[in-house]
């Protein structure tokens, strides 16, 4: 593990995502939303990474979603645990857990989502904190950074994929382009969630929903092109990376088979809660989208395609035009 550590700060990857940026070790206090469930394997190397910031203002709460197999030991036993709070998960998936923690810690300081499995880089809440601090106070705002995929050692990186277009509610509407693992939210967006959290009953995945909000309440969504994170990939990722034809392959059985239909109206239901958070144009927006699925084929393409609705690449356009036209979007 450390001698992987030594050998991908020789990338060109990790000199891309270290530089740009000055450590400020007094800005603000970052709260740190890890949702777990079955976490022991991985758990203590993620703790590391956490504690190695350069960002040292930081305190974590922790949800334990189920039955517990050593997480709440290894959180106690770690070097770092007097910043650690652990909560108890309500015991219905990932999703739910993390909109648990959302209701339950307290918003007015950055927020930062984390996976208990993945290993984050010491920059990642420097470099987040420093971007975000580049937008007005009283405004909503979102990070979220690519990563650098990994098997379950650490080893074998890769790049996540680019986003080529602005982020946009219109973008969010029908795809997710924010890593969970890599989102740091302000101030002013740490309330605007933790207020819309408290009437929401169910996501699809909460990076989805953050994005959606974000956008929706007009607020400012960062992308950063450099990675933050080291993603682990193993055969309990709940989604997994999106990259690759087997992942398209994927995404296009999950458009045939109703998952992603599925998945929209879940995440419409939610939306429709959280409106009276959205700007004019993006509530009319909702209503559009919502009122098209109802539509013969002719009419929804038609109302569609004059909402502006699209995804970042000409495949997953092109996909998201199958789902629309045989009625799965």
């Amino acid at each position: 593990m450390i001698l992987g550590l030594v050998m991908l700060q020789l990338t060109p990857e990790w000199r891309k995502s270290a530089s740009g940026y000055t450590s400020n070790q007094e800005s603000q206090p970052v709260t740190v939303l890890m949702a777990v469930h079955q976490g022991a394997s991985h758990l203590e190397e993620q703790l590391d990474s956490l504690t190695a910031q350069e960002h040292e203002h930081w305190q974590l709460v922790v949800s334990i979603d189920g039955e517990d197999d050593g997480c709440a030991k290894i959180i106690e036993n770690h070097a770092a645990s007097n910043r650690i709070s652990q909560i108890s998960g309500p015991g219905k998936g990932a999703a739910a857990n993390f909109l648990h923690l959302m209701r339950q810690v307290d918003p007015g300081n950055y927020w930062a989502f984390s996976d208990q499995d993945d290993f984050w880089l010491p920059h990642k809440l420097s470099r987040a904190i420093e971007r975000l601090e580049e937008v007005s106070w009283n405004t909503p705002a979102m990070y979220h950074s690519r990563c650098l995929i990994t098997d379950d050692s650490l080893d074998n990186h890769r790049i996540s994929p680019a986003r080529p277009k602005p982020p946009s509610f219109a973008n969010a509407l029908v795809q997710n382009i924010a890593g969970g693992n890599t989102i740091v939210l302000n101030p002013a967006a740490s309330r605007l969630v933790h207020a819309a959290a408290q009437d929401v009953d169910d996501v699809t995945v909460h990076d989805w929903w953050l994005y959606q909000l974000i956008t929706g309440a007009g607020g400012v969504v960062v992308h950063d092109d450099a990675p933050s994170l080291l993603y682990r990939q193993h055969g309990a990722n709940l989604i997994g990376a999106n990259d690759g034809m087997r992942a398209r392959a994927r995404r296009l059985r999950m458009v045939m088979d109703g998952t992603y239909k599925g998945w929209m109206e879940t995440n419409l239901k939610a939306l429709k809660t959280c409106a009276p958070y959205f700007t004019p144009e993006n509530r009319r927006l909702l209503r559009r989208v919502m009122a098209a699925r109802r539509q013969p084929l002719a009419v929804r393409m038609k109302m569609l395609r004059e909402a502006g609705i699209h995804r970042q690449t000409q495949f997953a356009n092109s996909i998201m035009w199958v789902s629309v036209a045989l009625g799965r979007l």
